[in-house]
């Protein structure tokens, strides 16, 4: 299986529970494992982080882009990066259904974004079901929040800290608690 076959099929939201998905999975494992220890294991100036990062994720970062290491992820083929993002310190990508971040987004400290899930019974538990997570432009993801698959968070949106976010959020909302709900209407 190519990179790009493995794409295309998350696009269809398809199960992922094939022997040939399941190895390619765990080949692509072991390659964000290595860069990414590379990158947490001693201090690195920020272009020597996006050198690492455009070869974790198999294409250019966008323009003006600054993270915090650590950063962690199981896949790392699957994040897209607008220009003028931040993402701090501890985040945690699940990238395998896709992890789109718009411009100008800033990320805080230990945020999780989860693209997979499992089947709920027992039986159905390795089989993983992807799906897309998507920041627009100007997204404001608090520290220590989550965000799950398949969530579409609009442009000026602000999630707050802790919140676990399930659903999409429109744009111009503030959005907080577990799971998130709006707070408020900006502008």
């Amino acid at each position: 299986m190519t990179l790009q076959e493995f794409q295309d099929y998350v696009k269809t939201g398809q199960p992922l529970n094939t022997p040939e998905i399941y190895r390619f999975m765990d080949d692509m494992s072991e390659e964000a494992r290595r860069i990414t220890f590379e990158l947490n294991s001693s201090y690195h100036d920020q272009k020597e982080i996006n050198a690492l990062l455009e070869k974790l994720f198999g294409r250019p970062v966008g323009k003006a882009f600054k993270m915090f290491p650590p950063f962690y992820t199981d896949f790392g083929k699957n994040i897209h990066i607008g220009d003028e993002v931040f993402i701090n310190a501890c985040c945690h990508f699940q990238d395998h259904g896709g992890v789109y971040i718009g411009d100008r987004c800033q990320i805080g400290h230990n945020v999780v974004f989860a693209t997979l899930n499992h089947g709920l019974k027992a039986e159905e538990r390795r089989t993983m079901t992807p799906a897309p997570i998507v920041l627009g432009k100007n997204v404001w993801v608090g520290s220590n929040s989550t965000i799950l698959q398949g969530v579409t968070i609009g442009d000026n949106a602000v999630v707050a800290a802790g919140a676990v976010v399930t659903k999409d959020v429109p744009a111009d909302t503030v959005v907080g608690g577990v799971p998130a709900r709006k707070l408020k209407t900006i502008g």
